[in-house]
């Protein structure tokens, strides 16, 4: 810890960085939880991110050799811009590696540094593998995203940073972690000069590698990581940041896609910043955690680390905010199918605020409703549930259900009683050209498709609602096919919204 703090302390970040970054009040957030609540505006650097401070240290500290053969990394985002800003900043060559599936407005932001772009694979590891043979014919210097001692050292800088600004009753800082990077050069700097403060990791629910690693003890590669907050998205933590946060890291909790989408909300509405979904994710953890109500008094920091969003991404967002926040409640209600009936059960609604209605003639004796409630939390939403099911009206909650959310909302009415022996599977898509026929043709002609529905949220993978028409006696053979694709998938035949309005 004592040798990290050196390193943090000679790091060269105030080269590119010669003002610290502000640490804002966030006053709703403040008034919400009922504590002094501050966002570390990591997303006000250049690059709109803090992986400018690692890169950067890093390439500084180059030796002659080392520069004058240029340098590479692979990167689908923040370190890629990172290393590009650097590089251009000490007029060194520069190379990146990115996948095909990176989003047009990141690739455009590495190319408007200089830096020679290649486009390879539909993930990091296949960037990544592709980075370590361009570095090997060219003789080129790789800039690791987060495991290396010099760019923990100058992500460690926040930290130093946050000590200085924050008031003195400080008790916890709110790091998001990916690769561990960030979390490990605050955490060791922290504990090594104010060792009662507590440092939290954060990490999303599909993407928990260091959680996983904590507790096992040692480092686990995941063998899914999920597509929404796609900076923090690593299947294993490294060496070095997890000996790191396994000393100096108090804890480390996880968050759901739609407490994400939330936090996001929150710091718009502090800040009129839009975060990425990885920006957000300690904000999350922190209303989490505060919520929980297992803190100390004090005040608390949570470090917003980027805004690189994709424009895309925002109806997503703002779609699912609500829910991150318990302000929405989505419920699938059963009315009988008589003239009066629909009446009766907006009655039974009572004034409430509704964010959602979908209906469609099903069958003669009931009717199945998607709605969409303003409440004001959790029990609001339980009380309503219970109020309906008292009142006649079998009523299940789908606020957690993410198939109700990304795809059945959208999709109401699109029942059909003419589909034969239909299952229902949730795909992942890679963002390009090509992938939709690639997996239609890998699937071939012996099932018929009887629903299809696709959505784009800006990120690398799409998501993939498909129905099959498929005889019980060949499900086995689909399932060989279906893995055979390459695609991850999810067996949805039973969910419960998929039954009640699309089955």
């Amino acid at each position: 810890m004592r040798d990290m703090l050196k390193r943090v302390l000679n790091a060269r970040v105030a080269d590119v960085l010669p003002d610290p970054t502000p640490l804002h009040c966030a006053p709703g957030l403040t008034t919400r939880l009922g504590r002094a609540v501050y966002l570390k505006r990591e997303d006000l650097t250049p690059i709109f991110s803090f992986k400018l401070r690692g890169a950067y240290n890093r390439i500084a500290l180059l030796d002659d050799r080392e520069r004058a053969a240029g340098v590479i990394a692979a990167s689908a985002g923040n370190h890629a811009q990172g290393v590009a800003f650097a590089a251009a900043r000490l007029e060194l060559r520069c190379r990146i590696v990115m996948p095909r599936t990176t989003p047009a407005i990141k690739i455009e932001a590495v190319r408007r540094y200089g830096a020679t772009i290649d486009l390879m694979g539909d993930d990091y590891a296949a960037a990544a593998e592709r980075c370590a043979e361009l570095a090997a014919e060219t003789g080129m210097t790789v800039i690791p995203p987060f495991d290396d001692l010099d760019v923990i050292a100058g992500q460690g800088t926040v930290g130093l940073e946050i000590l200085h600004q924050a008031p003195r009753d400080l008790h916890a800082v709110f790091v998001p972690i990916g690769g561990g990077g960030l979390a490990a050069g605050v955490a060791a700097v922290v504990k090594e000069i104010r060792p009662e403060v507590r440092v939290i990791g954060v990490e999303p629910a599909d993407s928990d590698a260091m959680t996983r690693s904590l507790r096992a003890g040692r480092r686990v590669v995941l063998e899914h990581v999920g597509i929404f907050a796609d900076g923090v998205a690593a299947r294993q933590v490294g060496e070095h940041t997890f000996a790191i946060c396994r000393e100096a890291l108090d804890d480390c909790v996880t968050v759901e896609i739609d407490e994400i989408c939330a936090a996001i909300k929150d710091a718009f509405e502090d800040t009129r910043a839009v975060l990425e979904p990885s920006g957000a994710l300690a904000i999350a953890g922190l209303k989490r955690v505060v919520g929980a109500g297992t803190l100390a008094p004090g005040s608390v920091v949570a470090v917003a680390s980027g805004a690189n969003m994709n424009f895309a991404r925002l109806g997503y967002v703002t779609e699912r905010a609500d829910v991150g926040a318990h302000r929405e409640a989505i419920l699938a209600v059963t009315i009988p199918e008589r003239p009066g009936a629909f009446l009766q059960f907006c009655r039974a609604i009572g004034e409430r605020a509704v964010t959602k209605f979908n209906y469609r003639l099903a069958s003669r004796d009931e009717a199945h409703i998607f709605v969409g409630l303003e409440v004001t939390g959790r029990d609001e939403a339980s009380a309503i549930v219970r109020a309906l099911v008292a009142a006649g009206y079998p009523c299940v909650d789908l606020t957690e259900d993410d198939l109700a959310k990304t795809h059945v909302r959208h999709m109401v009415g699109g029942r059909t009683p003419h589909a034969a022996d239909e299952v229902l599977f949730s795909f992942e898509f890679p963002e390009r050209p090509g992938a939709l026929m690639q997996f239609l043709t890998n699937l071939g002609a012996q099932w018929s498709i009887s629903l299809f529905h696709y959505r784009n949220h800006g990120a690398a993978f799409g998501r993939v609602l498909c129905g099959f028409e498929v005889p019980a006696a060949e499900r086995s053979e689909l399932l060989a096919r279906l893995a055979r694709l390459g695609f991850e998938s999810v067996d949805e035949t039973d969910n419960p919204a998929a039954r009640l309005f699309l089955r």
